[in-house]
């Protein structure tokens, strides 16, 4: 149905927002697509939903191509299926809960992995019955501590989730495959480029995980790549483990004073200028860096832990987050550090913590307490030396030897991943970039089914522990993804395939004639199938009609105005900047071809 701008519920906006970062947000709110309601939720306004709901068609035409069938749960959930599989308390503070009238106990579900195998434990019971995907696109809900960016990363967002069910791994190996080769083709339908990589699976569980990336400089996601083929989330890049070094010829350990020197590089400056080594200057990677974080587990109990790293690196808290899953990670507080008095700030060594303290004690169950655990950084083996925190002010210790004289309680992969560092696979060195995550595919296995007792009966009539798959799309997401890799300084500039309308025309003259001309051409235009958006405001200049066109973002544009007069009227594309002027009898072919040349094809 033709619309026409003077009577759509539209109001442009001039300035950005004061909240907003990111040109996606910024954009999205100014053109008219989403108004902020709270803090990571925003209300839809009609140009916002037109987009959106174009979104939603490609996913759930590929979905329904690939097999599945959709369903639609509620987003208000009871609590005992999220106990039994202990992502009630998994969740922390993230989840969303409340108590109805009688006091049970409700969520807003952030995904559904519970229904879906409920719904499906209730409805099968045969191995004939499988294999079997279902899908929803649904509202979901997660308290993000940090809302950002718009649409990217809200405590409301629109998700697509599918779910398979096999009766083996190899059922589950077809069916991850064949949900992987649907979001190629959904993302290649949206003209969004993407990348796959390796991920870590975090609080779903699972075995298998990947990620399809959006590069993009304000994406959330660090992931890296080698030109031999590798690709993970930085989260998910594990450290090439060297071996151990012999210890034979390596000076004794030795307190020295240090100083003035609580960071990595005055200590470095300290050594080679008061305690010089013959065969080279210290550097940073000589020390041994000792971070404190705080852990605060489902059920609210805290931990201090304490994590070693080659001083020339950070530790990447968001690495920290996916080994440690699904406790909570901060850095620690002086009042942390506090409870622990052998825990000196800024000179913490290995000889006060984990396995090495004094205050160190096992119980007869073999359950360990007394000292802070101590986890140490893959590169730390056997043989290396280090300069570290003496566990005094202004001191340090000099050549102390893991293995020797200090061990950890494990290891973890919590330092930050550099470029140029090796591939875990041997294919090269490694490059990093950003991107906001679009997909996440799981084979979650037999986790959830196990927990809330699906099963079926298999040829020889005894009961199958069913295998499951789970598959995410951040539909909302994308559409601030789209936003971000489609825009201008004037606007935004939509592909044809999710543009909100697919032609805007525009009347831009004062006479009767120019706006009877527009008209003609918005209502064949209309006839023939294209969505149209008709700028009939009379009075409203040329030069605004112009800056909102450009705001809006509509692939092809019209324009009827001074060009009349010699029988033309100029169209422009909104991505490229290209125009032309034709003769009106030409205007609506010129069109149709333009638009279906800015198609993305299946």
């Amino acid at each position: 149905m033709l619309r026409t701008l003077s009577s759509y519920f539209l109001r442009t906006l001039r300035e950005d927002p004061a909240d907003a970062e990111v040109a996606s947000h910024k954009l999205l709110v100014r053109a008219g697509y989403i108004r902020r309601t709270a803090p990571g939720v925003y209300t839809w306004l009609p140009l916002g939903l037109r987009v959106l709901r174009k979104v939603e068609d490609i996913v759930r035409e590929e979905m329904d191509r690939m097999g599945g069938h959709e369903v639609h749960f509620p987003a208000l959930l009871p609590a005992e299926p999220y106990k039994a599989t202990h992502r009630w308390d998994d969740y922390g503070p993230t989840l969303f809960t409340l108590k109805d009238r009688k006091d049970g106990d409700y969520l807003l579900a952030p995904t559904h992995e519970e229904m879906f195998t409920l719904l499906v434990k209730d409805m099968y019971s045969s191995y004939k019955d499988l294999p079997l995907t279902l899908y929803q696109i649904q509202t979901k809900y997660r308290d993000e501590a940090r809302p950002r960016a718009g649409l990217i990363r809200g405590r409301e967002f629109v998700m697509k989730d599918a779910y398979s069910f096999d009766v083996d791994d190899a059922g589950l190996d077809a069916s991850y495959q064949a949900e992987r080769d649907a979001y190629e083709r959904i993302f290649h339908r949206l003209g969004l480029e993407y990348v796959i990589v390796s991920a870590m699976s975090g609080a779903m569980g699972g075995s298998r995980s990947e990620e399809f990336l959006h590069p993009s400089d304000i994406g959330e996601d660090t992931y890296v790549c080698s030109a031999g083929g590798y690709a993970a989330n930085a989260e998910a890049v594990t450290t090439p483990v060297p071996d151990a070094l012999p210890m034979d010829g390596i000076p004794e350990a030795q307190v020295l004073p240090t100083p003035d020197s609580p960071t990595i590089e005055s200590l470095v400056n300290l050594a080679n200028e008061l305690h010089p080594r013959a065969d080279r200057p210290w550097h940073a990677g000589d020390t041994l860096k000792n971070v404190v974080v705080t852990l605060t587990h489902p059920g609210g109990d805290k931990e201090l832990l304490v994590i070693g790293v080659p001083g020339d690196r950070g530790v990447d808290m968001k690495r920290v987050e996916a080994a440690v899953a699904p406790a909570e990670v901060d850095m620690a507080s002086a009042e942390d550090l506090a409870t622990h008095p052998e825990l000196v700030a800024g000179y913490i060594g290995p000889q006060a913590i984990g396995p090495n303290s004094p205050l160190r004690t096992v119980d007869e169950d073999g359950a360990i307490g007394g000292s802070v655990r101590y986890l140490l950084d893959p590169r730390i083996v056997d043989g290396t030396t280090w300069i570290t925190g003496a566990n005094k002010i202004d001191h340090h210790v000099f050549y102390l030897t893991k293995g020797r004289d200090f061990d950890g309680d494990g290891t973890i992969e919590a330092a930050e991943v550099c470029e140029g560092d090796p591939a875990p696979d041997g294919s090269g060195p490694l490059h990093l970039a950003r991107g906001i995550e679009i997909g996440h595919i799981f084979q979650l296995g037999r986790k959830y089914a196990q927990a809330l007792g699906l099963t079926v009966l298999d040829e020889n009539g005894k009961a199958r522990t069913v295998t499951m798959g789970s598959y995410g799309i951040g539909v909302s997401r994308v559409m601030a993804a789209l936003a971000e890799a489609n825009h201008d300084d004037q606007g935004l500039a939509w592909p044809a395939n999710i543009a909100p309308f697919d032609v805007h025309v525009l009347a831009t003259g004062k006479g009767d004639e120019v706006f009877d001309a527009a008209a003609s051409i918005a209502a064949t235009l209309d006839e023939l199938g294209f969505d149209v958006l008709y700028d009939d405001r009379r009075k409203v200049s040329a030069g605004v009609k112009f800056a909102d066109a450009e705001l809006v973002g509509i692939p092809v544009a019209l324009v009827v105005g001074r060009g009349l007069a010699d029988g033309k009227v100029e169209i422009r594309l909104r991505a490229s900047g290209d125009k032309v002027e034709v003769p009106v009898a030409e205007a609506v072919d010129t069109v149709r071809r333009l638009h279906a040349s800015l198609l993305v094809g299946e």
